[in-house]
């Protein structure tokens, strides 16, 4: 039997570096309406992720729990070889703030199985669910077998969860032959349904990536956004900004009422790593969009990266601190793949030029700014150095390539993607060809499109070194329905030689890893803005091993 799991182990955690700033910026929200106290108080409680009294002290509840507690649906993620992260959420009411659980701690049971009907279960135990947590429960199973397919599911009272699906990494040292995976970012739910998410649970991939933006911090209407409801009706929670924790939260549990979500999650294990919107659009570091002080912008981190952590499938050493969270990662799939997550908001410089396109210039190529922090960076550039794979990947957030908006010599470029940090972008390319990564494709985020691009030792003279792969994965929804061909399609083209492929359409990256070459379908659905389109291969390229660059499937 693997062990119970024990939410105060998740909270003996090291003071942030943040929380005497934390605390100076709650005392002076008095005099501002940034944060309820309410929410002021709840930021000071989890600064060091120590559970407020009440929580810990709180008795089982031992009231029969009346309704389905299992309406945000289950979830696994970040498979090693040995053991598989399992997540749900009790919330039998998820548009009341406390879930419909009130404060009491749940024992929640859960199973683990090689046969999706239970008929032998090989790991059982507990986890306790506690307010402190907004009833989420994170089970770090071990003991598993490398390479397998299990099923598992919670219990909770008389409630049985719906059954989910995951798998374990193979075994470390084994030249696996082939992975699949999937990638998805930007799910807007005010602006169309999740069909992409639906046609990604169908789909025989090993593992999806999210690349960001899961969750939108903008305010979602009565009708759904775009989604134009007729039956149902939001209530007016949701017309607004989010911005205490209780704001996160109930924006998770509207994003995983979503039965094609659902559906995704039950089917696959997730790597998931966030962008902006999951706190604030374009946020740089400790540096808000808005204009207020960074001190109180990172109580409304904190209250974001708490919420983000309790409603995905990660583990303990991704609780945040306080507004800190270390989220970059390394995960292996056998010998044929290495995975460095990224984390490229958290610790990046402020943007450039106010955040608005921008040539190249002094402020944006300043060899001191950053988009990964040092550590980072160096923790990435130690990795490709002891990497044995043969396929290093790098799920990341933002555009790495050059994305010139013209073809005059003094083109516009993005200050928020990896062209307003061209310093840290070059350190990055020399320390991939200085420890010999010979495959290196890179999954991208962000931009609600599809491009598939070469990645040039040095972009401005297109007849350089093709040193790697990036594709982008489009969106889920954010953006509508899109176009095939965006206006700006020629230009883009013109501008951009290294620029392969480029569509407008909402959908998801298909790879399928194997020891000869990489093979990618660009996945795209007609439309969002009613449920039920049919997904078609856009395109589809080869890079293959050894011979860096993508060529027509």
């Amino acid at each position: 039997m693997a062990p119970t799991g024990r939410p105060s182990a998740l909270a003996e955690h090291a003071f942030s570096p943040h929380d005497a700033v934390l605390r100076a910026a709650a005392r002076r929200l008095g005099r501002r309406r940034f944060l309820t106290v309410t929410a002021a108080a709840a930021a000071l409680a989890f600064a060091t992720n120590r559970p407020a009294r009440g929580a810990v002290a709180a008795p089982e509840r031992t009231a029969r729990i009346s309704k389905d507690p299992f309406t945000l649906g289950v979830a696994s993620g970040d498979p090693l070889p040995d053991s598989v992260l399992l997540w749900t959420r009790l919330a039998p009411e998820p548009f009341l703030e406390d879930g419909g659980m009130g404060t009491e701690r749940v024992t929640v049971e859960w199973e683990v199985a090689l046969d999706e009907y239970f008929a032998g279960v090989l790991h059982r135990g507990t986890a306790e669910a506690h307010a402190e947590y907004n009833h989420s429960v994170h089970v770090d199973v071990k003991g598993l077998l490398p390479g397998t397919v299990y099923y598992y599911r919670f219990r909770a009272g008389a409630w049985l969860s719906p059954a989910g699906r995951t798998r374990t990494a193979p075994a470390a040292g084994t030249a696996t032959s082939s992975l699949k995976l999937a990638a998805v970012a930007c799910q807007a739910y005010m602006d169309g349904y999740y069909t992409v998410l639906r046609h990604v649970a169908q789909d025989d991939v090993d593992v999806v990536f999210h690349l960001g933006d899961y969750l939108y911090e903008y305010a979602v209407n009565s009708e759904g956004g775009e989604r134009r409801y007729t039956d149902v009706t939001l209530p007016d929670v949701f017309n607004r900004e989010t911005m205490t924790l209780a704001d996160y939260r109930l924006r998770y549990s509207l994003y995983k009422t979503d039965e094609d979500l659902r559906a995704a999650h039950a089917r696959h294990p997730f790597v998931v790593a966030w962008d902006d919107h999951e706190t604030e659009n374009n946020y740089a570091g400790s540096t808000p969009e808005n204009d207020i002080p960074p001190s109180e912008f990172l109580l409304r981190r904190a209250a974001a990266y708490r919420a983000y952590w309790e409603n995905q499938p990660l583990r303990a050493a991704q609780l945040p601190q306080g507004p800190d969270a270390r989220l970059y990662r390394r995960l292996h799939w056998g010998t044929l793949a290495q995975f460095d997550i990224l984390d490229t908001r958290q610790y990046r410089s402020d943007q450039a030029y106010d955040d608005r396109p921008h040539a190249p210039g002094a402020e944006s190529d300043d060899p001191a700014r950053t988009i990964t922090g040092a550590e980072q960076e160096q923790w990435l550039l130690d990795g490709w150095k002891g990497s044995t794979a043969l396929w290093n990947v790098m799920p990341q957030q933002v555009c790495f390539s050059q994305r010139k908006f013209d073809v005059t010599a003094d083109a516009a470029l993005s200050m928020d993607a990896w062209d307003g940090y061209r310093a840290s972008r070059a350190r990055v390319v020399a320390g991939a060809k200085a420890a010999g990564v010979d495959n290196w494709l890179i999954l991208t985020g962000d931009v609600h499109v599809g491009y598939a691009l070469d990645v040039k030792e040095d972009f401005d003279d297109p007849a350089s070194a093709t040193v790697g792969t990036e594709v982008t994965c489009t969106s889920v929804a954010s953006g509508r329905d899109g176009v095939e061909k965006p206006a700006n399609w020629d230009l883009y083209m013109r501008a951009n030689p290294h620029m392969k492929f480029y569509n407008g359409k909402r959908g998801y990256v298909r790879a399928e890893l194997g020891r000869q070459a990489t093979h990618l379908d660009f996945k795209t659905v007609s439309a969002i803005s009613a449920p039920g389109a049919a997904v078609t291969t856009a395109a589809s390229f080869v890079t293959e091993a050894g011979e860096p660059g993508l060529k027509p499937a």
